[in-house]
């Protein structure tokens, strides 16, 4: 064979060949050596194994073409000659360099994570060799990104930068440009809805309002699949099933800055259904399954339902083991009646069981305390209701940001498969020692450990010492939601508190207070739950202010051989509950309800004799299956009196534990405790009335002209109703990934405390301007409300409330506040 046709064949491959062995005629000789030359990063051992030639091996000219094609399909070289002098093979290679450097210049609309992700996925990497081959269609394939999203001015090089000891720095250089924007969207074929109808329900827009700020006029390629998907969607679910979009175009300005989009529609008519029909293995559940079809003969066809119908029977199905079902709806239409014939394939598939559960993500939190919540068992059949009631169980602990589940088959296996629960762990609790500041409590002082999954135990832990300008309290509580195995919880906590209500926007006392409970919980089923508890509590008031509420107190408990001395009291407390949970997670819930109605008594024989009961309720409603748009109502109602007797009288209601309302979490625009009745003093001249042994405060027969009526500060009641109406939105300018710990809403208030106890009319002897100044706290009707927004973080040092807030009708002694912000308010 001649020269020129070894070269020829060579050309194939890339190589070229010289030496004294290629003669015209190639003879085959046997191999007694083979030298590499020109290996840098290249072991000489990783070279000869590429090379599917040895020593004493018999080579002719195919042998050797595929030795070099093998040295090219390593990817390690750009250049190789090959040569042969007296059985000796030289092969001289020059190694393709070695990426040492990737950078990105002048790219805005693709971040950089994306690009380097996009490079990885082509083998373009850091450390290792670069094909130069692949250049020009990385190139190409980011200029097609940016024509994507309308930026069809965009440009992309490449640029190699050489390096020493064979290395690159490999930089990608853009120039973006501005986005085309579209100018019209024209829909061409429709008769019966008409262009704006279609146009409207469409992503892309070519109008958009200027009071939208969010909106834009931007193509996308992404957007317009969507968009035709959505028409199509749309006019399948009217009845249109031969409906199909024939074509779009896009056209463009000549200055490149302008965009025309045109879409192509054949609607066809609107069809009936005659019939349904239910074939494949029914597993004799046959009536049942026609019993819950949504579908009925004679209706309007509707894609929508077919869709819903084959995702019900899927799901039915995956409740008793059958994974991978196949619910495939095959329709017969007939163009002539203009109806059609549904016929719904039901194949279960195996029953697939559980091999393990497995869990990721959980650095903290143990395996054991997820896998007590969990409702699918290993060894079982897979249940796809369990599997979700599972997830739930973990949302609503309140440990994790994300739950996400996958199950995973089992190779060689169609009948085994393994779950596992992909967690994303976020702050359940905190280590806390700083200042903090609300615009309720103002400058605050905390030190404390407060944990609700202390050690990763799921157990709830806390340790704190807080001050602030009305409060000093010192905490030490433990609750093991687990005592036992069938989840009875046990808990305890030792307490002291401070309290100066004069600094709480409350009339003047103080309340110093310490004690001790113990409280424990029973599971009724998956979704109730009974709690009950006993403990013991010291309180001390003093400094009360001479206000007439106080003093209906007073008058009963005071020691008459010192009325204005301090009242000390040791009270035996019982305490039962109810609690109902659906929510779909622990903090910022977004779909499902909650409810709680808890009551407390003192013992008799208590010092004071008295019982509360609060009942709260909160449904939230997803408006959109994403539930970033969320209805949340919620409501709370607490009554509260005393019982028995004391000395002859009637045993009250202390005013310590009273109800308040106002602030960031019952009614926001009214400063915190500031809703309810107001405290008022009567004066006899300039002399306040006061308790002591000779008169009951200021008697009111007698003289009562001379009495004279003051308003003083709130004082709380002992019945309490408020109401709120929230519209959960997305967070504006924030990452979805974001939604589960930033939460953005509207909201309106409403609600009052009141007094239903103490009898104002006993004071109507007063004059009519003196007794007016009272009708208003005996009046249950005068309602607060206000309305506003809220943004809510849970942050590393605490949960964070900002609101801001209007009354929809204030009154001339309320207290408002537009603005709140707090650090470390319970949401």
């Amino acid at each position: 064979m001649r020269l020129n046709k070894i070269f020829a064949s060579m050309i194939l491959v890339g190589a070229s060949f010289s030496g004294n062995g290629w003669a015209d005629n190639f003879q085959p000789f046997e191999v007694t050596d083979i030298q590499v030359e020109g290996l840098q990063r290249v072991a000489l051992g990783a070279a000869l194994l590429s090379l599917p030639v040895k020593v004493g091996d018999t080579v002719d000219q195919v042998k050797l073409q595929q030795a070099i094609k093998s040295l090219y399909g390593s990817a390690n070289f750009e250049l190789i000659d090959v040569s042969h002098e007296n059985g000796v093979i030289f092969v001289k290679v020059k190694e393709r360099p070695t990426i040492s450097v990737i950078s990105f210049d002048g790219n805005k609309d693709i971040k950089e994570e994306q690009l380097q992700q996009s490079l990885d996925e082509s083998g373009v990497k850091i450390g290792e060799s670069l094909d130069r081959t692949m250049i020009t269609g990385i190139e190409k394939g980011l200029q097609d990104f940016y024509y994507g999203v309308g930026k069809y001015g965009a440009k992309v090089e490449a640029q190699i930068i050489n390096l020493p000891r064979n290395r690159i720095e490999l930089k990608f250089k853009f120039i973006e440009g501005l986005a085309a924007e579209i100018r019209q969207i024209n829909v061409v074929g429709n008769t019966v809805f008409s262009d704006s109808e279609l146009i409207e329900m469409l992503e892309l827009k070519d109008f958009v309002a200027w009071w939208d700020l969010f909106g834009e006029r931007r193509y996308q390629k992404q957007k317009l699949q969507a968009d035709l998907e959505t028409i199509k969607t749309y006019y399948h679910n009217q009845g249109y099933i031969r409906f199909n979009v024939t074509s779009t175009q896009v056209a463009m300005t000549p200055d490149r800055k302008g965009l025309y989009v045109t879409i192509n529609v054949d609607e066809g008519e609107k069809y009936q259904v005659k019939e349904v029909n239910l074939t494949g293995e029914l597993m004799g559940r046959e009536e049942l399954l026609k019993a819950i079809l949504p579908i009925k003969t004679g209706e309007t066809y509707n894609g929508g339902t077919v869709t819903y119908t084959e995702e019900m029977y899927s799901k039915y199905l995956g409740r008793f083991g059958y994974a991978y079902p196949e619910v495939k709806t095959y329709p017969e239409i007939n163009d002539d009646t203009k109806e059609v014939v549904l016929n719904i394939n039901v194949m279960p598939g195996k029953r697939v069981y559980v091999r393990s559960i497995n869990f990721t993500g959980n650095t903290v939190t143990k395996d054991e305390v997820m896998r007590r919540e969990l409702r699918q068992m290993e060894g079982a059949w897979l249940n796809s209701d369990q599997i979700e009631h599972s997830k739930t169980r973990l949302n609503r602990l309140g440990y994790f940001e994300t739950v996400d589940t996958e199950t995973i088959q089992i190779p060689g296996s169609d009948d085994l498969v393994d779950v596992e629960f992909k967690v994303k762990e976020q702050p359940s609790g905190s280590f806390n020692a700083g200042i903090g500041y609300g615009t309720e409590s103002g400058m605050s002082l905390q030190f404390g450990v407060e944990q609700n999954n202390f050690l990763g135990t799921g157990n709830q832990a806390g340790f704190s010492v807080n001050t602030n300008k009305y409060q000093k309290s010192a905490n030490l509580s433990y609750t093991d939601p687990y005592w036992t195995k069938d989840g009875v919880s046990l808990g305890g906590n030792l307490y002291w508190s401070e309290f100066d209500a004069n600094e709480a926007n409350l009339e003047r006392y103080k309340n110093s207070s310490y004690g001790l409970a113990l409280n424990s919980g029973f599971p009724i089923n998956e979704y109730n739950r009974l709690n009950g508890g006993i403990g013991y509590r010291h309180n001390t008031i003093s400094e009360v202010s001479a206000y007439e509420q106080a003093l209906r107190f007073y008058n009963v408990y005071r020691e008459s051989e010192s009325p204005e001395s301090d009242l000390s009291f040791n009270n035996f407390e019982l305490t039962a509950g109810w609690s109902r949970s659906t929510l779909n997670r622990g903090t910022f819930p977004s779909d499902g309800s909650s409810q709680r109605l808890t009551g407390k008594m003192t013992v008799p024989g208590s010092d004071l004799q008295y019982f509360k009961t609060d009942f709260d309720t909160n449904f939230y409603f997803p408006l959109n299956r994403k539930q970033s748009f969320v209805v949340l109502a919620r409501a709370r109602v607490g009554y509260s009196n005393g019982y028995g007797k004391f000395n002859d009288n009637d045993q009250i209601m202390p005013f310590w534990e009273n109800y308040y309302s106002g602030g960031s979490s019952s009614l926001r625009g009214f400063k915190s405790n500031s809703v309810g009745p107001r405290s008022f003093f009567l004066y006899r001249g300039s002399e306040p009335c006061s308790p002591d042994s000779s008169n009951d405060g200021c008697s009111l027969p007698g003289e009562p002209n001379t009495i004279q009526v003051s308003q003083g500060r709130s004082i709380g009641g002992n019945a309490l109703a408020t109401a709120s109406l929230e519209l959960i939105v997305p967070t504006p300018f924030l990452d979805d990934a974001y939604s589960n710990s930033v939460r953005t809403s509207f909201f309106v208030d409403a609600g009052n405390v009141w007094d239903t106890e103490f009898d104002y009319d006993s004071y109507r002897v007063l004059p009519a301007e003196q007794f007016s100044k009272l009708e208003d706290y005996s009046d249950p009707s005068r309602l607060r409300a206000s309305w506003g927004m809220s943004v809510q973080w849970l942050s590393p040092m605490g949960p964070m409330v900002f609101s801001l807030a209007w009354p929809l009708k204030e009154y001339e002694d309320d207290d408002t506040e537009i603005f709140s912000f707090n650090i470390g308010k319970t949401f």
